[in-house]
């Protein structure tokens, strides 16, 4: 008597029950891809999805003092280091001068690298030169000064030393095949960062003098 009252309760629950074969309501989705068709999906996402340039708008609006668009502040840590002082103390000016460096050789250089697309490259490249670049040597100035007077002093075989120095090092990191110790990344890649930008430096630091004295 039990599991026919059973039977009867399944089969009446299951007249009730909503069948699997019937036909859901599909949401569509619409892509244009660009081309114009169907929905524009830079408006109908939300801001956060919109790209690198529209989450750092977004930042701005909630922090403007946020670490993702926070510059270099180049002239206060000028001005905090005190480097136009240090730079007249180690008489970098005046041997710049002696090599042939001065104000009226440096108006002659600027049409010649607005020439090359040097100006050009650095005012595309702001970012990485303020958060990048800057911070290494405004930094660094207090201790590279001294070198970079007495390089000065001694001329452009100074900076062909140094590139030679800083080249043949990275060289034989390379050759050797050494790899630093904790993080277990070859010497050569790691060391490369900072060497070949050095030596690339030098060197051209080196020529330029050279033409200048000629």
């Amino acid at each position: 008597m039990k599991f026919l009252l059973l039977a009867i309760i399944a089969s009446v629950a299951g007249a009730f029950a909503p069948s699997s074969g019937m036909a859901r309501q599909a949401t569509q989705l619409q892509e244009s891809f660009g081309l114009g068709l169907g929905e524009d999906t830079y408006e109908n996402q939300p801001d956060l999805l919109k790209g690198e340039a529209e989450y750092k708008q977004y930042m701005n609006q909630v922090k403007e003092d946020n670490m993702l668009n926070r510059k270099y502040n180049v002239i206060r840590r000028v001005r905090e280091l005190d480097l136009l002082q240090a730079t007249i103390d180690a008489g970098v000016l005046s041997k710049l001068e002696k090599n042939g460096l001065d104000l009226e050789t440096v108006e002659k250089l600027l049409p010649v690298a607005e020439e090359l697309g040097l100006l050009s490259l650095a005012a595309n490249n702001q970012q990485l030169l303020v958060n990048g670049v800057a911070p290494l040597l405004v930094e660094g100035a207090p201790f590279l000064l001294p070198v970079v007077a007495k390089a000065l002093e001694v001329g452009p075989s100074a900076f062909y030393l140094a590139a030679a120095v800083s080249g043949g090092l990275e060289a034989y990191f390379i050759a050797s095949g050494v790899d630093v110790p904790l993080i277990g990344l070859p010497a050569g890649l790691i060391g490369g960062l900072l060497l070949v930008p050095l030596t690339i430096a030098t060197a051209g630091a080196g020529v330029a003098l050279g033409s200048l004295k000629k």
